[in-house]
Order: C-alpha cells, then sequence, then structure tokens
C-alpha cells in the first residue's frame, strides 16, 4: 500500500488528467471512476482496474494482486476528484480495445448528444431494457469522462457500446441488417408506435439541434413521439428511453 501526501505526485496528477482531459485518457488507455459500488460493478464485469485511490482509510474489498493502491489525506482526494464531497474511492479503469460486435437485433443511436449525463443514463438505461448496443456518432460527449461514467451506474461495465463515424454508419448497419428510424419532426414522420422498432436501429439528436440533415437523410424512415401539442421537445435522454421501451415492448 502506497501512501501520498503531496499534490505534486505524478500518481495525483495522472488522475487529475484523467479527470479533465478526453485526448489524455485515449492515450493513457485508462478512464476515471468514483465509487465504492461502481468499483463493486467494475469487479464483477470483468474491468480491469488498474489503481484505487483511497480517502483516509482503506475500504474492505478484495483487489486483483496487480492493482496498484494508493492512500492519501481527504484534503489531498478531494484535490484530485472531479466529484465534489465524494467519500471515495477514486479508481482507474483500462479502456477495452475494439472489438467487432456480434449480429444486432437493435441499437439507439445518440448523434451530438455533447451532455455526458444524459449518454451515461442512456447507456444504463439501454442496458436495463436489454438493448443489444448503443452506437455513439458526430460530436457526442465522451463515452469516458467521469460524468458519463458516474450516469451510467455501472452500465458501462456491461453494455456494449459502439464509437462510429457518421460516415460509417449507413454500411454499418446494412451489414448488420438493421433499418435506421430517425427520431425527427418532419413532413415524413410518423407515429413511433406504428413502425417496428424491435429488429432496428433508431437516433436520437442533441435537444438543441436534434439529428442532423445527413443522418435524416440516411434514414429508412422519420418517426415522432406523440406529445401533448403545447410540449416541444423531450430531454435527449428521456426521448431515448421512450424509443428503446418501445423497441423491446
Amino acid at each position: 500500500m502506497e501512501t501520498i501526501t503531496s499534490r505534486k505526485n505524478a500518481y495525483i496528477r495522472h488522475v487529475r488528467l484523467l479527470a479533465s482531459d478526453g485526448n489524455y485518457r485515449r492515450q493513457q488507455g485508462e478512464y476515471l471512476c468514483d465509487g465504492i459500488k461502481t468499483l463493486r460493478e467494475a469487479l464483477t464485469f470483468g474491468a480491469r482496474v488498474t489503481s484505487v485511490l483511497w480517502k483516509e482509510k482503506v475500504g474492505e474489498i478484495l483487489l486483483p494482486a496487480e492493482t496498484r493502491q494508493v492512500l492519501v489525506p481527504g484534503k489531498l482526494f478531494d484535490f484530485a476528484s472531479p466529484m465534489q464531497n465524494s467519500p471515495g474511492p477514486l479508481f482507474t479503469v483500462a479502456i477495452r480495445g475494439c472489438s467487432k460486435p456480434g449480429k444486432l437485433k437493435n441499437a439507439i443511436v445518440l448523434e451530438g448528444v455533447q451532455d455526458p449525463g444524459n449518454v451515461g443514463t442512456v447507456i444504463r438505461t439501454a442496458n436495463a431494457f436489454g438493448m443489444d448496443a448503443v452506437i455513439l456518432t458526430g460530436a457526442c460527449a465522451d463515452l469516458y469522462h467521469p460524468k458519463t461514467v458516474r450516469a451510467s451506474m455501472g452500465a458501462i461495465f456491461r453494455q456494449t457500446v459502439l464509437e462510429i463515424d457518421r460516415e460509417f454508419l449507413p454500411s454499418f448497419l446494412k451489414d448488420q441488417g438493421l433499418p435506421l428510424y430517425a427520431a425527427a419532426l418532419d413532413e415524413r414522420a410518423v407515429d413511433v408506435r406504428k413502425v417496428p422498432l424491435y429488429r432496428a436501429a433508431v437516433a436520437v439528436g442533441s435537444e438543441g439541434r436534434g439529428l442532423s440533415r445527413s443522418l435524416i437523410a440516411m434514414s429508412d424512415q422519420t418517426v415522432i413521439i406523440p406529445m401533448g401539442p403545447d410540449s416541444e421537445s423531450l430531454n435527449a435522454a428521456v426521448a431515448a428511453a421512450v424509443l428503446m421501451w418501445e423497441a423491446c415492448r
């Protein structure tokens, strides 16, 4: 067990950079997680936990022998943590290598959803509903942002999430045999309850801009979620949840 007391320590700098810099996360092949429940989820579902930063005392949890463990005072932990008043621990997880997915029966596509809380919530919801994959395209929030990971409530360790450039999305879905439905308000949009989402991919865009014209153009059909006449739109994660529920139903 290591003990660190200095803010200038290289490991403390490493943890802070993992919390704040997406490019650094990708370069290092690690991301940062928070909380004892999430740590247990990571270990249960086979994530490779590379280090654990304990706050003031070490928790009673069995870790692999190769996992680095570091103990720090409370003030230093708070300096390192991206979360306010976190009881800890913080821990680092190796980013899984890209692997070719098997045959998908359905998928939720997020395009340009920039709020990491929304992206994490969709991952959590997709896992709860048994969706085969979450596909991120366009300028979505970083999959490994601490807020994305936290909002996923451990689902990031067990849900298939694919990052696919928009230009390659049509060929990927064609290979999978999945039609693409786009949630967008246009003249050809139909009530989502009237389309067969059980074997399809359905796309949701950001709350501010919605889906891009190029993604709408590549879709097989646009769909709408029926709402009251005074309602303009839904939160992106809520809209995705409704669509995923409809697909599973």
